[in-house]
C-alpha cells in the first residue's frame, strides 16, 4: 500500500532561520554554535547560493535560544547575551553617524502580537532631546515609532514607516515583530536577530510588505520572538512526543498490557530515545507508516478546511511576553547607549 502525500500543499510555517535549514535538510550552511549558561547561540551568514537554496534573504542571523525568562537571573542572563549579539550586528553595518528609529510592529490589544509595541515602550527616546543640544555624551538620536496594524489603521505599515522615516531621517532602522514557530519547544524561547529585514504580521498568518534596505532605503535589524504556532504543529509535536513517550517507557514495563504510567514523572525528552518503524507501528498502527513531514501534511489537510488550523499561544503569554519586551526594549536601550550600565 502506497502512502504517498503530496508535501507541496502544506509549507511549515516558521520565521526562524535554523528552522527553515532543518526543515529543508540544508547541509553546508555557514553556522557558528556556542553555548553560554545553557543558552545556546547560534551565528548563521547566508550567502546567495545558500539564500536561494532556502528562499531567505542574503545575511546574517543571530539566534538565542534559552528556556526560561521567568525569574530574574535567567532572564538578566539572556538580557546581557542578546545586548552582546545586538551590538555585533549594529557594529557589522559600519554606520558613521548613528541615528535609530525603533519600530514597534503588531496590535498591543493582541497579547501574542504585543511584543513590538510593549518593546518600545521601555525604549528610552533621546532625539527631542538631540534636537535641543541637551544629550549628554554616549547617547545617540532615538526616535521611536508604534504603527499598529494595518488591520486597525487601513495603511500598508511599510508606507507608514517609509513616511516616518523620510520626516525623522535615522542612519538605521530596529524593527521588533512577533515571530511563528514550527515547534512548540521553541515559542518564547528564541530571539532571532538578522540585518535583513522583515515580514510584519508574519507571526500571526498575515503577512505584509516587506520591510527591508530594498524598500526602506536604510540598513534595518530585524528583532523577533516566536509567539504563536500553527494547532498542525502542535497536533504532529504530540504524535512525535507520544512516541517518544511509548518507547522509553516500554523499557521499564513487565506487562505489555500496563498502561504508561510508571515514569509519568520523568522528563524522557532529556533522555536519548530512538523511536523506530516499529514501534511507532506498534502504538499508531497505519499512521506508525508515515514519516514526519507526512504526519503534519496529512494534519494540516484534517484541520485546514475545517477552520481548525489555529494559531496558538501559550497560557501564561501575558507574563512572559512582558519579560520579552523588558529584554528586548531595554537591551536596545543598552546595545545603543554607552552611559545606561544596568537597566
Amino acid at each position: 500500500m502506497s502512502h504517498e502525500i503530496n508535501l507541496e500543499k502544506y509549507e511549515i510555517r516558521t520565521d526562524l532561520i535554523d528552522e527553515v535549514i532543518e526543515n529543508k535538510k540544508i547541509d553546508n550552511i555557514n553556522s557558528n554554535v556556542e553555548n553560554i549558561d545553557n543558552i545556546k547561540i547560534q551565528n548563521i551568514h547566508l550567502d546567495k547560493k545558500s539564500s536561494k537554496l532556502i528562499n531567505k534573504k542574503e545575511g546574517n542571523y543571530t539566534t538565542i535560544i534559552f528556556d526560561d525568562i521567568t525569574d530574574y537571573d535567567n532572564k538578566e542572563k539572556v538580557k546581557n547575551i542578546f545586548i552582546n549579539e545586538l551590538k555585533k550586528i549594529i557594529d557589522n553595518l559600519n554606520i558613521k553617524d548613528k541615528k535609530a528609529l525603533i519600530i514597534g510592529l503588531g496590535n498591543e490589544k493582541s497579547t501574542p502580537d504585543s511584543l513590538g509595541p510593549l518593546s518600545v515602550n521601555n525604549i528610552i527616546v533621546t532625539n527631542h532631546l538631540y534636537m535641543l543640544d541637551e544629550l549628554d555624551d554616549g547617547f545617540i538620536p532615538v526616535s521611536a515609532f508604534i504603527p499598529n496594524v494595518t488591520g486597525v489603521t487601513g495603511i500598508e505599515t511599510s508606507d507608514l514607516i517609509k513616511n516616518v522615516v523620510n520626516s525623522v531621517k535615522p542612519s538605521f532602522l530596529i524593527v521588533i515583530d512577533s515571530l511563528a514557530s514550527s515547534s512548540i519547544d521553541r515559542v518564547n524561547k528564541t530571539i532571532q536577530i538578522t540585518d535583513t529585514g522583515i515580514h510584519p504580521g508574519s507571526g500571526v498568518g498575515n503577512s505584509r510588505k516587506e520591510i527591508s534596505y530594498e524598500t526602506i532605503g536604510i540598513p534595518i535589524i530585524a528583532i523577533g520572538v516566536p509567539t504563536v504556532v500553527d494547532a498542525t504543529i502542535i497536533v504532529s509535536d504530540t504524535i512525535n512526543y507520544m512516541e517518544k513517550h511509548y518507547v522509553f517507557n516500554k523499557k521499564f514495563q513487565n506487562d505489555p498490557m500496563s498502561k504508561l504510567t510508571i515514569s509519568s514523572s520523568v522528563n524522557y525528552l532529556k533522555n536519548e530515545i530512538n523511536v523506530s518503524l516499529e514501534d511507532k507501528k506498534e502504538l499508531l498502527g497505519l499512521l506508525g507508516n508515515f514519516n514526519k513531514e507526512e504526519i503534519k501534511t496529512l494534519i494540516f489537510e484534517v484541520l485546514n478546511p475545517i477552520g481548525y488550523n489555529l494559531m496558538v499561544t501559550p497560557k501564561e503569554i501575558d507574563f512572559v511576553i512582558e519579560k520579552l519586551s523588558d529584554i528586548i526594549g531595554n537591551g536596545i536601550n543598552r546595545a545603543l547607549h554607552k552611559k545606561i550600565e544596568n537597566i
